[in-house]
């Protein structure tokens, strides 16, 4: 068992604490406690490193009309493609700067579609949601709720969801619970992916690799309570639904 225990937190680039880990050990047939694993987890030195920073802003005042919040702090919808939440993130390497944009389905947490880029720009975002109107094609009107980010009011956003007849919605002024799931989601792949690690010597090139392959392992292996400690693509394909 405390092979398995550290095997399970290697393969996952300790990325997983004690309750996940127990999950996986009931998938192979090891049934104990998950007292005993967090003890094992303690003994063996297994701790999943956690640490918070500045929150990047893209805000550059209200130039554009406001459109109302349609979510209220509720990230739950009962299908997929319903409502999608959307962000930016920057990380910081000793080479430069790596900027994500993403979609995330409040149906299940997984990633719709994703962009990495040195700019964050116009050209990111509005490449970020054609991905998404790529993925969703006309079977869904999604609502896509973000912040009152620059590239969330600009002509080609605004001009892309009119098109597609997605609803807009927007978080009150430096109100971040409004917004809360994603800012979560962007901690969540910080404190796995970036945090704790040696970037240095890394080009740009190769830490948007890496970045890519987390966000994939993401969606297809990083298994989540709330979805019966299946990952999102387990979890969807259980359902019957297309991946």
């Amino acid at each position: 068992m405390r092979r398995e225990v550290d095997r399970i937190f290697l393969e996952n680039k300790a990325r997983y604490g004690y309750r996940r880990i127990h999950a996986e050990l009931k998938k192979i047939g090891i049934k104990v406690s998950e007292k005993v694993v967090r003890r094992v987890m303690k003994e063996d030195g297994l701790e999943v490193k956690i640490r918070k920073t500045k929150k990047y802003s893209s805000y550059k005042g209200e130039i554009s009309p406001v459109v109302p919040n349609e979510v209220q702090r509720n990230f739950h919808s009962k299908k997929p493609d319903e409502l999608l939440l959307s962000d930016i993130s920057e990380f910081a390497i000793p080479t430069g700067k790596v900027y994500l944009s993403l979609a995330v389905d409040c149906f299940d947490g997984m990633l719709v579609t994703w962009r990495i880029s040195e700019h964050p720009n116009a050209d990111l975002v509005n490449g970020m949601l054609d991905d998404v109107i790529a993925n969703i094609g006309t079977k869904s009107k999604p609502i896509i709720h973000t912040d009152r980010g620059c590239h969330y009011r600009w002509p080609g956003w605004i001009e892309r969801m009119e098109i597609n007849v997605y609803t807009r919605s927007m978080s009150q002024k430096g109100c971040s619970p409004d917004n809360d799931a994603c800012e979560g989601l962007f901690g969540r792949i910080k404190n796995e992916f970036f945090y704790n690690q040696d970037w240095k010597n890394v080009t740009i090139e190769e830490f948007s690799h890496e970045l890519d392959m987390h966000l994939h392992w993401y969606n297809e292996k990083r298994i989540k309570k709330s979805l019966g400690y299946l990952s999102p693509v387990e979890y969807k394909q259980s359902l019957g639904f297309a991946v």
